[in-house]
């Protein structure tokens, strides 16, 4: 077969890489900085590494952030509602509102409805920016260069007002970095500022969105001033339990409400004081604002998860012990086994970006949880809502997809010290999804009045039945029983997440095929700009004498484990299954168990443990189970054997 060069590919590869001009003078945005630093008597250093946390110097098009920051340094504007910007779910529309059930257990069904709560307004910084600088607020959206500015008045103008002179030396201004996320907050500010002196002390360079090269050469000895009690910062109350967070973030503990209802229910999690196994970490976007989700964890009647994260400054509030189950994930087994982070954020973004110190601050406290429950750095353990399975057939259409396409799950990794990377052996019997972020701008439906997305980076590929642009998405009969899979932004159906792992199925070309909720499934891969690394790792198939094999939302026991007095949980399969002749990566092995909870009395909590072992496997861009008596694992040799030997008779 013959294959045609990507000339197309390349040509918009080269238009992606290549420095475009941007509303700015044509020296670019490294001079803007310089010029802006100069200008209002700002070390350059301490204005880029502000700026970096902020938005990575990326200008996003002039639109805002999850918490209305616009532009390079983040001008926050309080006039607009990031929520319903660009055709965003509406402000206070948190993560669980809608169809599904965020507890998942079949025996107490669970279905609350999210207060409307309004947060606070914020800090005006791009209107006070304004009248430092004389630049109208519509310029400051729109125009990096003109952002900049006034992103270096702000801190100017912050460093008089704690009575500190503009100096030259960048240790002198931590008092002003430290306000300038506009928290009142004094550990929360203080975390900021240390994060942003880091950056400084390690240095930092990439092209932004809009094609600019900007590098903060690294200043490896620099000890800031601190100044914390000149900055006009609250501290918060001591007498609080110390959250369990890595010291090098700003976290506070902010409890969920547990208590008894009038119905007989109590609410909003399941408090567990043995020792609870942690096989996840699921990553969550709230689709509201910090606020209202830390208000939200204290309404009995409503739902729960570990930790809130703010976009601004990156600030945790811990709601749960680890030992605490929350209500988040829609899989009771998932939930019993995980602990839940909400990111302040809105999954359709269309230039809702997360900010780099939210991200940072979230790997780390990943990397804590991590280290300490064992949990593996990897997709199969780092799981976003949208990874996590439905129960049972009925539930499959109604789990969530948050965090979405727009979460940077490479760059996340990177952070969390844990970097995807493939595999050199040029045999390797999977591929791992991984696609460059900046370059990689599928289209998707569901933002805006238009209903289409801006074009933007993002972490997903789209699979297809045919190996060509042209040919349908590929069905899951559990999200569109009678339709086909769309893509909208909220359409997980047939997509592919960066850092999952697959069975190679096929290359033709340009184009990779996978096994995919019992289908081929294939994507644009092409040699010049490839989506996938090679990657190794084991595999399932059904074992020799079975046609199919039934897939599991969930990994309970067997009926005959269950003692008396406790009921025995249904194993309902899924509406997919595994057919002879596909592969599956293997995530993990475990023994089936299911936590009995759903009563307020301590004793009436137990494990039960079954003799049925489970595989867990990423059947689609869910990870899901089958019984490890069903399948057979194979070697990442055994499985391109038996992968080449179709092929050739085919």
């Amino acid at each position: 077969m013959h294959c045609l060069p990507g000339i197309a590919l390349a040509a918009a590869l080269t238009a992606l890489t290549t420095p475009v001009p941007a509303e700015q003078p044509p020296e670019g945005r490294q001079a803007a900085f310089t010029r802006a630093a100069r200008t209002y008597g700002v070390p350059e250093s301490v204005l880029l590494a502000v700026s970096y946390l902020e938005s990575r110097w990326d200008a996003h098009d002039g639109l805002p952030s999850v918490s209305a920051g616009y532009g390079p340094m983040h001008l926050v504007d309080a006039r607009i509602d990031p929520g319903v910007h660009q055709g965003h779910r509406r402000h206070g529309s948190h993560d669980f509102q809608g169809a599904q059930d965020p507890r998942g257990d079949d025996s107490r069904p669970y279905r609350p409805t999210a207060p409307q709560i309004t947060a606070p307004t914020p800090e005006d910084t791009l209107r006070r920016a304004a009248r430092l600088t004389g630049i109208a607020p519509e310029l400051l959206r729109r125009d990096p260069a003109a952002n900049i500015e006034g992103g270096a008045a702000l801190l100017a103008d912050d460093q008089r007002r704690i009575g500190e002179p503009l100096s030259a030396d960048p240790a002198r201004w931590y008092g002003a970095v430290a306000r300038y996320p506009g928290t009142p907050d004094a550990g929360a500010a203080s975390s900021f500022a240390d994060e942003v002196y880091a950056t400084i002390r390690t240095g930092a360079a990439r092209v932004t969105d809009d094609g600019e090269r900007v590098v903060l050469p690294a200043t490896p000895v620099l000890s800031p001033l601190r100044l914390p009690d000149s900055a006009g910062l609250r501290r918060a109350a001591s007498a609080a339990p110390a959250p369990d967070c890595p010291p090098t973030v700003s976290c506070e503990w902010m409890p969920a409400a547990y208590r008894r209802l009038r119905n007989g229910g109590y609410g909003n999690h399941d408090r567990y004081d043995g020792p609870r196994r942690i096989d996840y970490i699921v990553i969550h976007d709230g689709e509201t604002s910090y606020d209202a989700m830390t208000r939200l964890t204290k309404d009995p009647t409503y739902v729960s998860w570990h930790f809130t994260l703010r976009s601004s400054d990156g600030h945790i509030a811990q709601h749960l012990r680890g030992s605490d189950i929350g209500w988040h994930a829609g899989n009771w087994y998932v939930n019993s086994r995980s602990i839940g982070l909400e990111h302040e954020g809105y999954l359709a973004k269309g230039g809702a970006w997360y900010t780099e110190a939210m991200y940072r601050s979230s790997a780390k406290l990943v990397a804590h949880l991590a280290g300490k429950y064992r949990v593996p750095l990897d997709r199969a353990h780092i799981l976003g809502h949208d990874n996590v399975p439905g129960t049972t057939p009925e539930s499959v259409r109604d789990m969530h997809q948050d965090p979405g396409p727009y979460w940077d799950w490479s760059h996340y990794f990177e952070l969390l010290g844990s970097p995807l990377t493939g595999s050199t052996n040029p045999d390797a019997g999977s591929v791992m999804i991984k696609p460059d972020y900046a370059l990689n701008q599928p289209r998707f439906t569901g933002c805006g009045k238009s209903g289409e997305c801006p074009p933007r980076g993002a972490a997903s590929v789209w699979l297809h039945t045919r190996p060509s642009e042209d040919a349908p998405l590929v069905k899951d009969i559990g999200k569109h029983p009678k339709g086909d899979s769309t893509y909208s932004v909220y359409d997980h159906a047939a997509r592919a997440s960066t850092g999952q792992r697959y069975a190679l199925a096929e290359r033709r070309c340009d184009w990779t095929a996978i096994w995919y909720l019992g289908q081929k499934a294939w994507f644009y891969d092409p040699e010049t700009a490839r989506t996938s690394v090679p990657a190794m790792g084991r595999v399932v198939t059904p074992r020799p004498g079975l046609a199919t094999v039934k897939v599991y939302g969930r990994a309970y026991p067997e009926a005959s484990a269950y003692p008396r007095g406790v009921s025995p949980q249904e194993l309902t399969p899924l509406q997919y299954s595994v057919p002879a002749g596909q592969f599956y990566s293997l995530g993990m092995t475990s023994r089936a168990a299911y936590l009995r909870s759903g009563a307020f009395d301590p004793s009436m909590r137990r494990v039960v443990r079954g003799d049925v072992r489970y595989r867990q496997i990423q059947f689609g861009h869910r990870i899901m189970f089958v019984r490890a008596a069903d399948v057979r694992v194979l070697s990442n040799e055994e499985a391109a054997r038996l992968r080449a030997s179709a092929l050739e008779k085919r």
